[in-house]
Parts: C-alpha cells; sequence; structure tokens
C-alpha cells in the first residue's frame, strides 16, 4: 500500500570510478562508471545539470539536462530482495540520486512535475538500464529483469535549482500528462506492448526527452 504523501527517503551522489569487465578472451577491460552511489546526509545543492557532488562517466548515455536527475522507487528493494535474496539491496542500488518511498513507475507520469525542498523536477522519460547495472551486482540479468518488471526508474529535469534533504515530501505539481505513466512508457519502449499507434503518439509528446523520441522513431516507427 503507498502513502498518501510521497517521501525523498535518501539521495545519493558519486564521482566515476574505474573498474573492470570480463571479456570473451579472458582479459579484464576497464570502464568507468559512477553508478555505485553513496547516501548523502544534510541537505544538497541541486543545479541545472544534476545534483553537486554527482557526475556522470558516460554523457553519451547519461546526464544533461534531460536527465540530470534519476529517481527510483524505494519499494522496490522489497521486491528485489525477495526476487534476489543473494544481494544486500539498498536506496542506491540501482544509480539513483533520488530513492523515493511512496511513488512507483504506475504513479509517476511524464512531464510530472515535483517540488522537494525549493527544487522543481520535471519527469522527462523513463530510465533504460544497460550493462554497468549488471556488472554493479554480478548479475547478469539484472538489465533484463528492469525490463521485464518496469522497475525502471525515472530521469528528471531540474526546472528551478535550489537544495533538497532527505525527509523532505515529495509534492506534485503540476500533471499534463496523466495517461502516461512511467511504466506504460517503459513497456512500448521495451517492447512489451505492441501498440504503434500509442508509440507513434508517444514520440510526438514535447514533454519526452530527446534522446528517448530518437530511440521511439529509431525502433517502433521507422
Amino acid at each position: 500500500m503507498t502513502q498518501s504523501q510521497p517521501i525523498l527517503a535518501s539521495i545519493q551522489v558519486a564521482q566515476p570510478a574505474m573498474y573492470r569487465r570480463p571479456t570473451p578472451g579472458g582479459i579484464e577491460q576497464p570502464y568507468q562508471s559512477a553508478i555505485d552511489k553513496t547516501a548523502v546526509d544534510g541537505p544538497i545543492t541541486v543545479e541545472r545539470t544534476g545534483l553537486v557532488g554527482d557526475a556522470q562517466a558516460d554523457r553519451q548515455n547519461h546526464g544533461g539536462i534531460d536527465k540530470a536527475v534519476l529517481a527510483y522507487a524505494a519499494g522496490h528493494y522489497t521486491d528485489w530482495q525477495r526476487e534476489l535474496p543473494q544481494h544486500a539491496w539498498q536506496p542506491g542500488g540501482f544509480g539513483e540520486n533520488l530513492t523515493i518511498d511512496g511513488l512507483d513507475e504506475s504513479q509517476v507520469c511524464l512531464a510530472d512535475v515535483y517540488r522537494i525542498g525549493d527544487v522543481l523536477l520535471e519527469v522527462s522519460q523513463p530510465r533504460q538500464p544497460c550493462w554497468k547495472l549488471c556488472l554493479r551486482w554480478n548479475q547478469p540479468d539484472l538489465a533484463r529483469r528492469v525490463v521485464a518488471t518496469a522497475r525502471s526508474g525515472w530521469y528528471l529535469r531540474v526546472k528551478q535549482t535550489g537544495t533538497m534533504s532527505a525527509g523532505l515530501p515529495v509534492e506534485l505539481v503540476e500533471r499534463p500528462l496523466p495517461d502516461w505513466t512511467i511504466e506504460r512508457a517503459a513497456r512500448l519502449m521495451y517492447g512489451l506492448d505492441d501498440d504503434r499507434p500509442a508509440a507513434e503518439e508517444l514520440a510526438r509528446l514535447p514533454q519526452v526527452s530527446l534522446a528517448w523520441r530518437e530511440d521511439l522513431i529509431a525502433r517502433r516507427l521507422l
């Protein structure tokens, strides 16, 4: 059951660090990632490009104005712990900046605007999981599981900069697209729902991130 007032359960940031991934030839290949985030105590400043103290290693696929902040549902960690109990799941485990208690992809809509502290955040797209998430947890099928369950998380634009702290309420300010939940959009992108007219409509929404629209056109509409 969801609580009536969503709460910002925790805030996480990280700087890129070097890791190694195995290859079929047995040689470990180095790569950079900031997916392994740690919790922040006290207020944190949020700028147009994200949280102060946070960064992205792969700026082509992460970060930027449309993907400045990543949010994830706190309630999903209970599901992951039940399904994959061998891992010590905890907030920040999916590389999210904001772990939110009381909201998930079935309740959050594209173009929603939320206020946390004096920060205004606008939902821009679902998160698309990549191989780095699988390596983070040494769980090769984790990205596939995220797709199958639509527990993707969602990206946010920063409409108004300011500060926020864990424990603050997450207040819905605007909802211009009530029919477009993050879950519905993700299922279309992942091909779980075969609905070409809906995919075309989604691709035309001006509030959707440019990268998401381009992916939809390339994958679903051409």
